[in-house]
This record gives C-alpha cells, structure tokens and sequence, in this order.
C-alpha cells in the first residue's frame, strides 16, 4: 500500500489538472491542446506575415542592372572620393541622432532584463522594526492596562511569487526582446539614413560648385564679349545698345553666382549637423574637387532580398511580433493569477528576547485572483491589443511597399540621368562652339550682338543643366544604395582611420557623471576619454574636443 503522503501529491497534480482544463474550457480562450503546444503559454504564436513585394525590377532587363546580390556594406567607396569616405566615418563617430538611436537600445536592453526579472519571486524583502508605544489610560476597561508604555521589536522576511501559469511574465519578454530587436533596427535604419544624407549633401555641394565653376567661366566670357562691345562703339561701329546688352548679361551672371552661394552654404550646415558640430565654413576642408562619378552599372539582386536588407522593414516586422505576444498578455487576464506567499519573522517585546524560541512568528501558503464581473474591460483589451497588432502588419507590408519604391525611384533616376548628362554634354559642346563662331563673326561685323547674347544665355543655361544632371547621376546612385539598406554594416567592423578630413569637434557637452547608487546600463562606453582620430591637411585653429560617447558594439547583441 503506498505511503498516504505520496497519495495525497498524486491527488494534488491531478486536482491542478482538473483545475487547468475546467479554467481553460471556461474561458474558452485558448484551448488545452493549443496551451500545450505554446509551451504552456495563452494567447497566438507570431509567424511572420508575408509582405508584397515584387518578381523583379521595372528595368531590370537593363544591362546596367545586374540582378546579382553585391556587398553594399560600403557602398559610398565605388565613388572612389577619400573625401567622402573620410565624411561618412566622421559622421558615424559623431552624429547625435545615431547617438539617440543607440541610447535606445540600451533603453530596451534594460527593459527586456527587467521583464526577465519578473519571472523569479517579484517581492523578496527584509523588513524590522523597534516601537515604543504608549497606550491611554483614560480609557474603558483600563484595568486591563497593566502598563501604558511598552516596547516592541519585529524584524523578518516576505516573500510574493506570482507563478507564470499562463505565460503572463514569458509573453512579456517576448514582446521585450521584439523591442529590443526593433529598436537595434532601428539604430541601423538610422544609419543606412544617415549615410545616405552625408553622401546626397556632399554631392550636392560639388555639383553646386560645378555650377559656380560653371558660372564663372561663362562670367570671363561675357566679360570679354562686352569688352569687344564697348570697343566697337567707342570706334563707332556699333550703338551703345550692344554695350547695355552685354553689361546685362554680365549682372546677371553675376547675381546667379551670388544666388548659388545659398544652397553651398545651405548644404555645409547640413553637412555640419550630420557630422554632429556646429555649422561652419566647410570649404577649407573639403577643397575642390569634381562632381563624384558613379558606375554605370549596379548590382541590386532581387526584390525580394528587401525584406531582409532593409533595417526599417525588419523594424516593422519585429515591431509586430513585439505587439503579438501583448495580445497573449492580455488573454492572462481571463484566467486566475496563481501566487505563493509567506512572511516570517521574529517579535518580541525586548530586544534581547527577539531571537527567543518563542519569538517566531509566520505564515505562508498559495493564493489566487481571478478578475470577476469585469464587464467587458478583460475582452477589449484583447481586442485592442489585436487591433494593434493587425495595424503593425499593415505597417510592415506598407515598409515594404515602400522600399520596393525607392529602390525604383533611384534606379529610374540613376539610369535616365545618364543618357541626359550624355545629351547635355554634346549640347554644351554645340553651344561652346557656336559661342566662338558667333563672337568671331560679330567681330567681323557679319551679325549682330543679338545673336552673341541669345547663345550666352543659353550656353549659361546648358552649362548649369549639365552640372545638374551629373549630379543627379550621383544622386541616383545614392538613392538605390539607400533604398537597398546598405551601409548599416559599418558598425559589425573596424572603423577607418580619416585619411582626408580632420575629426571634426564634438559638441560642447560634458558627460553626465556617475551618481551614487544609480547604476548605468550595462557595459558603458569604453571611449568616454578617448578622441576620434585626426590627421590635419590644412592649418587651422586649434579648437578643444570634448569627447561623446559611443554606443559600445554589445548593445547591439541580440
């Protein structure tokens, strides 16, 4: 005959059994099979939705276009400018944005270990006490009062466990580490962007000094043609109409070389907040240099590789799956919250008698709360955690939607901005040449000076054109690189040393210092006094850096 000890266990697990199917069929939430199959846990498993996107690119017969996966974890060096490679390191060593971006991962980090936390006995506390109490006696019964003062010590331990029976505590880690993931996503998206803006600004300042360059060159033509002008009519051979049409065209060459100053100094402040200091003349330190050339070809591989390559689509995703495991943190609800707890201690009336053996005190044992007459609260919740999650899905297969666009939007305007530099260039060639003809011939006196500034004009206006479209070649280029979510990379390797461009200052911002008590997120920057290396080109005042921190590569683990 078994023990009646071993008995009574068997009768327990099985009267929990019993307790767990009538719960669970009650609810009608979550079926019993499915609670074993989710590893004890309510509420749905996430699986990845699937997500539009297309069978292959719009050009993609384009023999340019190469449908071969390539390594776009440096993307900006196929441009072959130290300049801009120099750029894009010193932005990802000092961009604050990014920098914000990184503080939330280790935000996250710290959330998903507290969800972890949350698992084990949730209060496990030491309590003690020493009172001097005195009691009235004016009162009724006081002769029951042997004394009106007393003294009375306590110290002890409490303990609260509530078990994770449904997978409340489990859930929310899920839905912590999707957090975490979507937020180490979006550091990369932050990254992707920003190299992204680094290499459109730069090549927007070269193509605007193209254009000045462009300008000025023109300029010293018009300048000479006036001077022809004013020769004629000084020797009577013309009127003074010439020379008012050509001090015309001159002004307003001018003032257009004026006019493009803006958006040059325009793009060096944008430059400058995207390498994280205070906006400055650039120029010093850039130089001059042409227009970046672009490959006329690119590989993208296939539009499907998007849902991996691109961080703000995982982001989306893993931002969905974060919002499914809340709905089985909501389904917890509906059943009953199963604790242990217990308290114990010692109390007595003198100090020297609280560890006595009369002294102990205690009391422990299961408890539970079940939500009743919740009219309706339990099963909205459910609903509007629901409700989220379908809208996440709707945002991701939005995000990839989108990256599809952008990738075609760059690819159209990296491939037809070829054939229009192309045209552009034999045009200013026919422009230059019938410039040299026309002043000739106006020297001559076989045509007017009408003829001279209508092919001024339009030579000023191709000229800029062209600049433009080289440009855009870039631009085009950087826009595909971008969209595919390349670059992000660059945080799994060693940094570069600059080889171009000095570091450029951190902001004036003191670290924040260690308070007592107050302890940091785990594993702090190791850099917090180190600087970003530098190697001058050119003198320039010495200006004092004071160094940021960086976000330390573990942060990223997943």
């Amino acid at each position: 005959m078994q023990p009646t000890a071993t008995r009574t266990r068997r009768l327990r697990r099985r009267l929990l059994t019993a307790v767990c199917g009538i719960t669970l069929t009650a609810t009608g939430c979550t079926p019993l099979s499915e609670y074993y199959h989710n590893h004890f846990k309510v509420g749905p498993n996430y699986k990845r939705p699937p997500a539009p996107v297309a069978e292959k690119w719009i050009d993609a017969d384009d023999v340019r276009v190469r449908s071969t996966e390539n390594d776009d974890s440096q993307w900006w060096t196929v441009f072959n400018d130290p300049v801009l490679n120099d750029l894009v390191q010193n932005a990802y060593r000092q961009n604050l944005t990014l920098k914000e971006a990184g503080y939330r991962v280790l935000q996250n980090r710290a959330r998903l270990g507290i969800s972890v936390g949350e698992l084990f006995p949730q209060t496990q506390d030491m309590n003690g006490s020493q009172t001097r109490n005195p009691i009235s006696l004016q009162v009724a019964n006081r002769q029951f009062t042997p004394q009106n003062y007393y003294n009375q010590t306590n110290y002890g331990f409490n303990l609260a466990w509530e078990l994770d029976f449904w997978g409340r505590f489990r859930r929310s880690i899920e839905s912590a580490r999707g957090e975490l993931d979507a937020s180490i996503e979006n550091y990369d998206d932050v990254l992707v962007t920003l190299i992204g803006d680094v290499a459109a600004t730069y090549v927007d300042i070269r193509t605007t000094q193209q254009q000045i360059a462009y300008a000025r060159q023109t300029l010293a033509l018009q300048k000479e043609s006036l001077k022809i002008a004013t020769a004629k009519f000084k020797g009577g051979q013309t009127s003074q109409v010439d020379v008012y049409q050509g001090q015309s065209d001159v002004s307003t060459t001018e003032a257009l070389i004026e006019q493009q100053l803006i958006p040059l100094r325009e793009a060096q402040n944008r430059l400058c907040v995207l390498l994280g200091m205070p906006p400055e003349d650039l120029l010093a330190k850039l130089g001059d240099a042409p227009i970046p050339v672009a490959p006329s070809e690119v590989a993208i591989g296939v539009p499907a590789d998007l849902l991996r390559r691109r961080p703000d689509v995982r982001r989306a995703e893993r931002q969905a799956a974060a919002q499914c495991a809340q709905i089985g943190v909501a389904v917890t609800e509906l059943y009953p919250s199963i604790s242990l707890s217990g308290s114990f201690g010692w109390s007595a009336q003198e100090f020297n008698d609280l560890f006595a053996s009369g002294a102990f005190r205690g009391v422990g044992g299961p408890t539970f709360t079940w939500n009743i007459l919740n009219y309706g609260r339990l099963l909205n919740n459910i609903r509007l955690q629901d409700a989220k999650f379908q809208q996440l899905v709707v945002a991701y297969q939005q995000s990839a939607l989108n990256a599809g666009k952008e990738v075609e939007d760059g690819l159209v305007t990296f491939l037809r901005a070829q054939k229009r530099t192309k045209d552009l260039n034999e045009a200013v060639n026919a422009e230059t040449a019938a410039y040299k003809q026309a002043i000739a011939q106006y020297e001559g006196g076989l045509v007017d000076f009408n003829r001279v500034v209508t092919i001024q004009e339009r030579l000023v206006s191709r000229q800029q054109t062209l600049a433009e479209a080289r440009g855009q070649i870039a631009q085009g280029l950087v826009k595909v690189y971008r969209a595919l979510g390349g670059g992000w990379q660059i945080r799994c390797g060693p940094q570069t040393e600059t080889i171009g461009i000095p570091a450029m200052p951190a902001p004036a911002v003191e670290p924040a210092k260690d308070k007592p008590n107050a302890p940091m997120p785990e594993k702090l920057p190791a850099v917090m006094n180190e600087k970003a290396p530098t190697i001058e080109i050119q003198p320039a005042a010495a200006k004092e850096e004071i160094p940021f921190e960086k976000i330390p590569d573990s942060a990223f683990q997943k």
